[in-house]
């Protein structure tokens, strides 16, 4: 590992970079609250506008880590046409969710290609109250749904119909969403495949079932609104022990990603809910057989698709450099002061708190954790519900 690998192990390493991140978040939070309440009633273009840029200067703190501190990298595998159009529309992002941080190498292309600011995501109301990130997304309107279809076909109209109302010219969104509906593991991989056989459908053989209503509702309320679907095939190389996790990236150690996009019109998707669920199985398993590529060979590069690599922005660096010295600095004078100054009791609460900042990092991490997610998806009847 050596000495700079060790170091970023460190203790007082690993709490600058919490204290870092919950700072910039609680300021970012404050922040986005303040432009909903003061901005938001009378200029909705101008919220929006401000929102982008703060979701942007909060979400490089993760994509920093990833690019700077552990080293991590990624490349993309696209059309030249489709490349052309990547930063020029809006669009729904389907990715498939078999690591802990796909969404995060999915953030790093995102940066790197100057749509960051933009990146919203249909998820489980639950995520709403995850501290700083959480409630990031609830300033960026994203869309929060509960796993009932009865309400959830009211959110997801009502809240794609809100996000393409009023946009600001010049600015573009995506919308990540997982038709799976959930994380993929082994087990929910077995119940998923039940239905398969029992519905007859083909087998997958690395992703669940997609869930058919969600999708026909969004691809139709979209229509004419949003010119495409990227498909993200999202593969990451774990080798010498280092499992794809937020974990391996905050301890500095790299990892490295390689996404197959495809770019689908949504013209291209029919209307009929029907043919539209016809439409999200056959596209499942084609994934399925792109994946299934990269799982037999470590790379997509067999496919036939240009290989793109984006170069680096700095962005986030300069970003998080900024919050270095907005944040850390003065608070590191002030420590010094407090701790030759203060009671060996005082010295102690300051531990304490720090050791609690330690604890609610581990608690957000875990959120991003494959074995600790939720267990939707585990019962047939919650397959059949949501087709």
């Amino acid at each position: 590992m050596g000495f700079l690998g060790s170091w970023k192990r460190l203790l007082p390493v690993q709490l600058t970079l919490i204290y870092i991140f919950f700072g910039s978040g609680l300021v970012v939070n404050f922040l986005q609250f303040l432009s909903f309440l003061l901005i938001r009633p009378f200029n909705l273009k101008l919220y929006r506008k401000v929102n982008y840029y703060l979701a942007y200067s909060f979400w490089s703190n993760l994509t920093f880590m990833a690019q700077y501190w552990s080293g991590s990298d990624c490349v993309i595998y696209l059309d030249e046409e489709s490349y052309k159009q990547i930063n020029k529309e809006n669009f729904i992002c389907i990715m498939n969710h078999k690591y802990d941080i796909d969404w995060l190498m999915g953030w790093i292309i995102c940066q790197r290609a100057g749509l960051l600011g933009g990146s919203k995501i249909i998820g489980k109301s639950s995520l709403r109250f995850v501290p700083l990130i959480g409630w990031c997304w609830v300033f960026t309107e994203s869309i929060f749904i509960d796993r009932k279809w009865e309400s959830d076909k009211v959110k997801l109209k009502e809240g794609l119909d809100k996000n393409l109302a009023v946009y600001p010219d010049g600015y573009f969104f995506n919308v990540l969403m997982f038709c799976e509906g959930t994380r993929f593991t082994k087990i929910k991989h077995e119940e998923s495949m039940k239905i398969a056989r029992a519905k007859g459908l083909p087998e997958l053989k690395h992703h669940l079932l997609p869930r058919t209503k969600g999708f026909s509702l969004i691809a139709k309320g979209a229509r004419e609104r949003i010119p495409a679907i990227y498909d993200l095939n999202v593969g990451i190389v774990e080798k010498d022990g280092r499992r794809a996790d937020l974990n391996t990236i905050r301890y500095g150690l790299p990892l490295n990603g390689e996404i197959f996009i495809r770019r689908i019109p949504l013209s291209d998707v029919p209307s009929d809910e029907e043919e539209s669920a016809k439409f999200i199985h056959k596209f499942y398993q084609e994934k399925d057989e792109i994946y299934d590529v990269f799982a037999k060979n470590g790379t997509f590069e067999s496919l036939g698709v240009k290989k793109i690599t984006l170069e680096k922005n700095y962005y986030d660096l300069y970003i998080t450099i900024f919050w270095f010295m907005l944040l850390f600095v003065p608070a590191l004078f002030w420590l010094i002061n407090f701790i030759t100054k203060a009671s060996f009791l005082m010295n102690g609460i300051l531990l304490a708190i720090s050791l609690s900042l330690s604890f609610m990092a581990e608690m957000l991490i875990s959120i991003s954790k494959i074995d600790k997610g939720s267990k939707y998806g585990l019962k047939e009847d919650s397959i059949k519900k949501s087709d």
